[in-house]
């Protein structure tokens, strides 16, 4: 039997490889909206882990978010989206934690952030998870390189995101209003 030894390199590209694998899925299954919303808040849920969980190939949910927020209570659409999506960035962390040679330290994004996060901590987290960019996956990574407890992690993206989806769900639900559509 061949034993592969997980070191901090294998780990990252490990995460990197299921992120990919992750992500043709999420293109797959994300063209066809209607298995999504049959699936009710399992579906948000998923799609914002699909959609979170890529690296490589960024995919926005926060579509389905909305439309769930006109369609179903749009708290819960919030507190599904919320989670799936903060479950999702685990895999920007973990390629972090496994893969510091991954992380090209002369991008000037990438320096950018390292600088912020020096300065203002996990606070520039919050604010990266609570607002729609592609910035985050690069904070999740720093994250996870410098040893920022998961524990510290989690709840810290889980409360940005929190805000990111209420907003969205909210503005599905009140999109139906204005145009005076009840269910």
């Amino acid at each position: 039997m061949v034993r592969i030894k997980l070191t901090k390199n294998n780990l990252g590209f490990l995460v990197l490889g299921v992120s990919l694998i992750l992500g043709i899925l999420a293109f797959i299954f994300g063209r066809n909206v209607k298995t999504i919303e049959n699936l009710g808040y399992l579906g948000v849920f998923l799609a914002n882990l699909l959609g979170s969980a890529t690296i490589v190939l960024p995919i926005p949910s926060f579509a389905t978010t909305i439309a769930a927020g006109a369609f179903l209570n749009p708290f819960i659409t919030t507190l599904f989206s919320s989670l799936g999506s903060t479950i999702g960035e685990l895999t920007g962390y973990y390629t972090g934690v496994g893969g510091e040679k991954i992380i090209d330290v002369k991008d000037k994004r990438v320096a950018k952030i390292e600088k912020w996060m020096e300065k203002y901590g996990l606070w520039v987290v919050f604010v990266l998870a609570a607002i729609p960019n592609p910035l985050f996956d690069i904070a999740g990574m720093i994250s996870g390189a410098s040893g920022i407890s998961i524990k510290k992690y989690l709840p810290v993206v889980f409360g940005g995101k929190m805000i990111k989806f209420t907003v969205l769900a909210y503005s599905g639900f009140e999109t139906l209003r204005l145009f005076g559509i009840t269910l």
